[in-house]
């Protein structure tokens, strides 16, 4: 995650086809993450309250000034121009709330300010706001972030061996499959994941992130997964009010439309940052921390790099350190490149087209039979 600066886009895009899905290094990087490290300098690790504050306070400005011309001026349009103004809005709206979704993550990582407290109290407050428990994600996420790239114990987006795949997904290998399967996991993706821990790792029983007793949380951490769910019930409430005030259909086109494009570009920003053809997955036998952190890419959203703050074109930074502040990683993931060489990976395929590219190409993962490191896992699509 990182904001302020680009990258130097123009260069990796000039990267060929076969560059970009060239497997990376799997086998223990020469370095260490303290050689990383100290290649970033000192001042990237500093977290700044006002600083902070300001990436909140321009968000909400531009969220309320989106709304107040969505409500004041779209209903005095002809009908024709209202049917296009309404979408234009939401995703307007949808792209600069997730860059409000992006903050509250940043405080889930004690990214936001020195303080625990007030990461906490901000986080709460945005993520409940766009009806995400934040404790209970935090607690989830942060297990994401100790496990990733093992097959056994990453918590998202953990893919499946070619034995374990459901008896549907030969029937929906197909262009019109692909299209259904992107559909579903882009309009009901986070939902299902919060409610059905689905695309999770799997646990030995039901898993949830609003059961303060489920599997996923310790007994240190249920009073705070029910004060997650007492955020978003609140938020539900405000709605119920909203809804018998001004109608279901203004509640919808003014706060549930732009909710589903954040919950979309959520989906995918994560599915895009951890599925990749040249990305490696472990085993026990071979996972450690560092390989498991390098298994992630970075990627080009455009212009909307700097309205998301940079979580999609410095992931790598954030998950070798993600208590780094966003408006640093950029700075940081330059700084790191030289050092991590191969290691390093960035994909400029444009989002929609890389999107579908791993909808087609991504579908479970195997062991190389050429290799000789069993532990080492790879995407296919063959089945």
């Amino acid at each position: 995650m990182g904001a302020g600066g680009r990258m130097n886009v123009s260069t990796e895009a000039k990267r060929s086809k076969s560059d970009v899905l060239k497997r990376v290094p799997y086998s223990k990087p020469p370095f260490t993450v303290g050689d990383v490290k100290k290649a970033i300098p000192p001042h990237c690790f500093k977290r700044s309250v006002i600083r902070s504050f300001s990436y909140v306070f321009y968000d909400l400005a531009i969220a309320s000034l989106f709304y107040y011309v969505a409500t004041t001026y779209i209903p005095l349009l002809p009908q024709p121009l209202s049917f296009l103004a309404w979408p234009l809005y939401w995703i307007c709206q949808g792209c600069v709330l997730t860059g409000v979704w992006v903050i509250a993550h940043e405080c889930g990582h004690h990214a936001f300010s020195d303080y625990q407290w007030l990461d906490d109290t901000v986080g709460l407050i945005l993520h409940s706001a766009l009806l995400v428990p934040y404790f209970s994600w935090k607690y989830s996420h942060r297990r994401h972030h100790s496990n990733t790239g093992s097959l056994e114990r990453d918590e998202v987006f953990v893919p499946k061996a070619k034995s374990n795949l459901r008896w549907s997904a030969k029937f929906l290998n197909n262009p019109l499959g692909r299209v259904l399967i992107l559909a579903v996991q882009l309009t009901l993706g986070w939902p299902l994941y919060l409610m059905f821990n689905v695309s999770g790792r799997p646990y030995d029983r039901f898993a949830c992130h609003y059961d303060p007793y489920g599997p996923i949380y310790n007994d240190r951490e249920r009073l705070q997964i029910y004060l997650s769910d007492v955020g978003v019930l609140s938020v539900f409430y405000g709605l119920y009010r909203l809804v018998a005030a001004k109608g279901l259909a203004w509640v919808v086109c003014v706060y549930g439309c732009p909710l589903l494009i954040v919950n979309g570009f959520l989906v995918l920003i994560t599915y895009l940052q951890h599925t990749h053809p040249s990305l490696p997955h472990y085993d026990s036998s071979e996972w450690d921390w560092l390989r498991g952190a390098l298994a992630t890419v970075d990627r080009d959203y455009g212009i909307l790099n700097k309205v998301f703050h940079n979580i999609t074109d410095t992931h790598v930074a954030h998950h070798l350190f993600s208590t780094m502040p966003h408006y640093h990683a950029m700075e940081a993931t330059k700084a790191i490149k030289p050092i991590l060489g191969d290691y390093y990976q960035f994909d400029g395929t444009p989002i929609f087209k890389a999107m579908w590219r791993e909808a087609k190409e991504c579908i479970y993962v195997e062991q190389d039979d050429a290799d000789q490191n069993k532990g080492v896992f790879w995407y296919n699509n063959k089945l």
